[in-house]
């Protein structure tokens, strides 16, 4: 008897994507499942890596490798835009016409920065007096920006949360003292650190006992600002409250958000992050949709290591899913 092959597409071959389709590949039998994984470009980045590059803590080539080589080959890559899902139909449209059908679909498109969101950021001055090093072409923009750097007020802002490693901020404004220290500016240096939170640290109690460490640094932090507008001319941030913090160079993490085609396929919350059961990364809209990595709601961190911990959960899941069983 014959069996119909069935269908797995995975939208996105970065960290999620990638170990999704490497680990389903060895467990799911070529004869009854294929597996397609879309990505706009072969461009893998080691995104932490993002934050070493303005202090020539490494080069950028160290980052930056093809993202072939890590995918299964027996797993077809179809290097594309996605345009949209047609949930109801079970069908994926790319940019530039090509539709691909699927009877399980994973959505690991990740997150990122969006500037835009925010009025004034994206400016003459983009990449420049206003930096970011949450891109690659910002980190290293950065890193031009730091050689030249002789002292004055660098602040670093984030817009708001989630973001991508929310410990990355922190550790950028350390390592900023450091740098600084080691170029002979940091008296010549005032440090800042501006978050919507109410302390410098994700968490408060992080925040009561870890605070002094920001102070024994001269670093200081400006709490529960949030941001409404960036002054390029003026070279301040605005905050809704009418706060303004000066700068001379800002170094900002705008908001975060999810694909543009989530929201096209009216599978996202506002901010383009798929809403999924955060026991199993399901869909809470339709069973045959999963949502990995930075790319869904749950309440984590948009991190690699949670990608990994909720990968190992999510195919013992999905193997069960496809066999008919109750997800444990």
């Amino acid at each position: 008897m014959s069996t119909t092959t069935k269908h797995l597409v995975v939208l996105g071959a970065g960290t999620a994507g990638t170990m999704v389709v490497n680990k389903l590949r060895k467990r799911l039998p070529a004869t009854e499942w294929s597996i397609t994984v879309v990505d706009k470009d072969d461009i893998h980045d080691y995104q932490p890596g993002y934050l070493f590059i303005p202090f020539r803590m490494n080069k950028p080539g160290q980052i930056r490798k093809s993202k072939r080589p890590y995918l299964h080959d027996d797993v077809e890559v179809v290097m594309a835009e996605v345009e949209r899902v047609d949930a109801p139909a079970s069908t994926v449209h790319l940019v530039g016409g090509r539709t691909l059908h699927y009877d399980q679909l994973v959505i690991a498109s990740g997150t990122t920065p969006r500037p835009d969101q925010t009025p004034g950021m994206l400016g003459e001055q983009w990449h420049r007096e206003v930096g970011e090093f949450y891109t690659f072409e910002g980190a290293v923009a950065l890193r031009a920006q730091l050689d030249a750097f002789t002292g004055g007020r660098l602040v670093m802002h984030i817009t708001e949360l989630p973001i991508k490693c929310p410990v990355a901020p922190l550790e950028f404004v350390f390592l900023a003292d450091d740098y600084l220290k080691g170029k002979g500016v940091r008296e010549a240096t005032e440090i800042v650190f501006v978050t919507p939170l109410d302390g410098a640290f994700t968490k408060p109690m992080a925040s009561k006992r870890l605070g002094k460490l920001l102070t024994q640094r001269n670093i200081t932090v400006e709490t529960d600002f949030m941001i409404e507008s960036v002054d390029q001319d003026a070279k301040v941030i605005r905050s809704y409250d009418e706060r303004e913090v000066p700068y001379d160079q800002l170094v900002t993490v705008p908001l975060n958000m999810g694909a543009d085609f989530v929201a096209a396929s009216g599978l996202g919350d506002e901010l383009n992050y798929v809403p999924v059961d955060k026991h199993t990364c399901r869909s809470t809209q339709y069973d045959d949709i999963w949502a990995l990595g930075d790319a869904s709601n749950i309440p984590t961190s948009k991190a690699g290591s949670v990608a990994h911990f909720s990968v190992d959960v999510f195919v013992e899941n999905f193997q069960d899913a496809v066999a008919g069983r109750p997800l444990s």
